[in-house]
């Protein structure tokens, strides 16, 4: 029930004591801002980390190769071998069950592309149809590569975004149009947008078969690119993944004649291994996070506490004189966790507003390689807030408590 004459009371006490509340609804309400706005800054860690994993599919699994580094069967360490098309075909038949998509790579660093009177050096690569799949890959207007232009090593090409602006300055759609890649004529058949932006919108995509033919690559191939089916969770996907890795790797070593112990010869790049690592690291984080501003929190809140005791030691002979006219031990324990509460509830709601407001307005500009639009979900923070209050009722009930048992006797000889 509403008592006007109890906030009156309330509102009394705290015009009296402005400077001594003040500090404490400070400390109360810096302790919810910072929590907050720590919340914020591990959100945007996420979405950071999460960004950069969004410029290729989210379980893609990449293989390459590297200088030996030990010697083996005879072999010299610093020897290079490359990847071929049996490597590549094996691995699929083995392992057809566990492969969802999958791609070789072709690729011809610093070729001339040109239109006409326009041209430049670009990156051209020759893949497989699914490989627009595992680069997570959008198409702006025309088609992919797909299977029947590996079966015909059809002069056809994919080109990106940048190379379309690049070239065809003019031109809406050069779906149709002819290229020249290194002076040999290719068809353009699409054009792609990359989410990791112009650094992977430079790049001609043709068929595999054809840039091996075209430019003399015989069997050979630069990398393989998988992904794998998805298993009921996320650590058995992360499982999944490491063994067929280890499997992988295994069979290449075997086939190149590499030391089983040598861990440079082969790169592999595991997106799931490496987001696991990430989000452990963000999990550590958000956890200290929470821990600072909980002891934040946790200092303003004993400070609640203190000033409740201070309250209750400043008020004890009118509380006698309460209890003398027949004020009940409830009444009095009402009226101190009343103050508590409000004071604790009125700071951590603007420390909360504020940490809300500061991630609002900077949050959208901030844009670093690991940190982006940092936010905290509102329904956590509001819920810290609450348990903030719950713990101010806690604070004020001990006070309030000792201020219940005075006898009234002893409280009016209280100078």
């Amino acid at each position: 029930m509403f008592n006007i004459e109890r906030w009156q009371e309330i509102f009394d006490t705290i015009r009296k004591n402005k400077l001594r509340t003040f500090l404490t609804g400070l400390s109360v309400a810096s302790g919810i801002f910072i929590l907050v706005v720590l919340l914020g800054v591990g959100q945007g860690m996420q979405n950071g980390i999460s960004k950069e994993f969004e410029d290729d599919a989210s379980n893609s699994i990449w293989v390459w190769t590297r200088p030996t580094s030990v010697e083996y069967k005879g072999l010299n360490p610093g020897r290079m071998f490359t990847l071929t098309n049996d490597d590549y075909d094996f691995i699929q038949r083995k392992h057809k069950d566990q492969i969802e998509f999958q791609s070789s790579r072709v690729r011809i660093w610093s070729a001339v592309v040109s239109h006409k009177k326009e041209s430049g050096s670009y990156s051209i690569e020759g893949i497989f149809p699914d490989f627009q799949l595992i680069e997570n890959e959008d198409m702006v207007s025309g088609r992919y590569i797909n299977q029947n232009d590996i079966e015909e090593r059809g002069k056809v090409a994919i080109i990106g975004y940048k190379i379309k602006k690049d070239l065809f300055k003019t031109i809406e759609d050069p779906t149709g149009l002819f290229i020249q890649l290194n002076n040999i004529p290719f068809k353009v058949v699409g054009v792609y947008s990359d989410k990791g932006g112009e650094r992977e919108e430079d790049r001609v995509f043709i068929p595999s078969t054809t840039a091996q033919q075209v430019f003399n690559r015989g069997q050979t191939i630069s990398n393989l690119s998988y992904t794998l089916q998805p298993e009921d969770n996320f650590e058995a996907t992360v499982a999944k993944s490491e063994e067929f890795v280890a499997s992988m790797t295994a069979y290449l070593k075997s086939k190149h004649v590499i030391a089983p112990e040598d861990e440079r010869a082969i790169g592999v790049n595991n997106s799931l291994e490496n987001a696991k690592r990430f989000y452990a690291l963000i999990f550590m984080i958000k956890a200290f996070f929470w821990w600072v501003g909980v002891c934040t929190i946790i200092a303003g809140v004993v400070g609640v506490s203190n000033i409740m005791l201070i309250i209750v030691k400043e008020r004890t002979k009118e509380i006698g004189i309460r209890k003398a006219l027949g004020a009940y031990p409830i009444s009095i324990i009402g009226m101190i966790l009343h103050e508590a509460i409000f004071v604790t509830a009125i700071a951590g709601f603007t420390g909360l507003i504020g940490g809300l407001l500061l991630l609002e307005l900077v949050g959208p500009f901030v844009e670093t390689e690991f940190i982006a639009n940092p936010s905290v979900n509102f329904n956590v923070a509001l819920t810290t807030v609450i348990i903030l209050i719950l713990a101010g009722a806690i604070a004020g009930f001990f006070p309030a408590w000792r201020a219940a048992r005075i006898r009234p006797i002893v409280a009016l000889r209280d100078e």
